[in-house]
This record gives structure tokens, sequence and C-alpha cells, in this order.
């Protein structure tokens, strides 16, 4: 006869709110900015002068739905 090995059980590992947060804000507000640097900057109020980003990011622009012209 073979004796079953009992299989060790696995407990989730719990992660505190207060250590989470922090990193869930920084994480929003680079993906704002980077919602405004894809989607936003036209021009007008742009944070970098000039054309440059505008054209770098033309085509995904398009790509991911929004206006450009």
């Amino acid at each position: 006869m073979t004796q079953a090995a009992a299989l060790p059980i696995s407990t989730p590992v719990t992660i505190p709110l207060n250590e989470v947060v922090p990193w869930a804000v920084f994480a929003g507000a680079i993906l704002l900015a980077l919602l405004y640097l894809v989607g936003m900057d036209q021009g007008a109020t742009s944070l970098i002068s000039g054309s440059v980003l505008h054209e770098f990011l033309h085509d995904g622009r398009h790509l991911l739905g929004f206006p450009c012209h």
C-alpha cells in the first residue's frame, strides 16, 4: 500500500491597506500624466513647447481614438 502525502495548505498573504494606498496614488498620478501627454496635449496648453511631442504621439493618439485635427 502507498501512503498519500499530506499537501501543505497555502494561506493567502494579507497586505495592509495603508501599504497599498501610496502606490495606488502614485500609479494614478503617472497614468493621468500619460493620459494628458497622449490625449490632451495639442500645443495650446502644452507642457513641452513646439510640436515635437504632438508629432511623436500623433499615430498613437489616433489609434486610441483621440481626435487630433
